[in-house]
């Protein structure tokens, strides 16, 4: 299924720090003083280049939207670099049906307020198809392959950005910012291209496709100061929150219609927030008082954990497993 909602006007965005900004090349012209751009400045720079160079080279970009604060950020970054033109790419969300029903009213809301375009690819459909079959411990994530794969050869998307980033894991470390696909979505790490002076190479072959990271050189922490600085608006489950959950595996799960709590596991009201969003059935909440985005970074910058090593079930299956899906074609 696709919805599809046709952009019409472009979205007020902040003014663009990465474009002919005094002092750009080291000096400021005005007063001959030396000039560094902040951290955050710079990262945004970096993602604003990639999202106009991918603007030049690709016919058909998409960008992954799940209504994660990783892809909000991406869109927002989107927004600034094509601004007061609308973003020229379309937004992709492999909906898994078991998302938490506050992210979609996000993803919904957001869609509708800069009038974007957005596909669907459901698994829920290949289910129903006969296409995919449910797994024993009900996780749809992995599951989600098939439908991207699916939407990117149906539409004919040749550049699809994502928001991996580098500190999250392991194998998200091991790729370019512009990482090759080939005609089967997969991913070979020994096909990555060097990427000197930010020099990014788009050459692929016909059926071949390229995923994009603009946020590859952030860290968690570095995306809640971006979030702070820009006043970016969140779903309401990235903050402190009493919620009803029950644990396993050494995770709080919230319960819902994937399966989840088996016998013997209890449910209990605690306080708890997100650190990342995905399907519901390998999505641990940490407990947490943070109910500010000032508490939600302080939290980050004590904890040793990366969000996915801490709360996500689905990248616990093996050594190796995220890794493995991405050879297979995973985000």
């Amino acid at each position: 299924m696709t919805t599809s909602t046709e952009p019409t006007t472009g979205p007020a965005a902040a003014p663009d720090r990465t474009a002919g900004a005094p002092g750009a090349s080291g000096t400021s012209e005005s007063s001959g003083a030396a000039y560094a751009l902040s951290h955050l400045d710079a990262l945004e720079s970096e993602a604003v280049h990639i999202f106009r160079e991918v603007a030049g080279e690709f016919e058909r970009p998409v960008i992954l939207f799940s209504g994660g604060k990783d892809s909000i950020v991406m869109l927002h970054l989107a927004l600034k670099a094509f601004a007061p033109a609308p973003v020229p790419f379309a937004l992709l969300h492999v909906d898994t049906g078991h998302n938490f029903p506050e992210v979609i009213d996000y993803r919904d809301r957001v869609v509708a307020e800069h009038r974007l375009r957005l596909h669907v690819a459901s698994v829920q459909e290949f289910i129903d198809r006969g296409e995919l079959r449910e797994r024993p411990d009900g996780t749809r994530n992995p599951l989600q392959t098939v439908p991207l794969l699916h939407a990117i050869e149906t539409n004919r998307f040749d550049a699809v950005f994502g928001g991996g980033r580098r500190d999250e894991e392991k194998a998200r470390a091991k790729e370019r910012v512009f990482s090759l696909r080939d005609e089967f979505g997969g991913w070979d790490p020994r096909r990555q291209r060097p990427e000197l002076w930010q020099l990014y190479n788009g050459r692929h072959a016909p059926g071949e496709h390229v995923r994009v990271f603009p946020l590859s050189n952030w860290t968690e922490l570095d995306v809640w100061q971006y979030i702070a600085r820009e006043k970016i608006e969140l779903p309401a489950i990235y903050y402190a929150h009493t919620r009803e959950v029950f644990k396993r595996g050494g995770m709080w799960l919230a319960p819902g219609a994937w399966g989840g709590p088996k016998d013997g596991e209890t449910v209990r009201e605690r306080q708890v927030r997100y650190r990342t969003v995905g399907d519901m059935s390998c999505t641990g909440a940490v407990d947490s008082d943070a109910t500010t985005i000032e508490q939600v970074i302080a939290e980050i910058a004590a904890s040793r954990l990366t969000e996915r090593g801490a709360t996500r079930a689905d990248d616990k299956l093996s050594e190796a497993a995220m890794e493995d899906r991405k050879r297979e074609g995973y985000f």
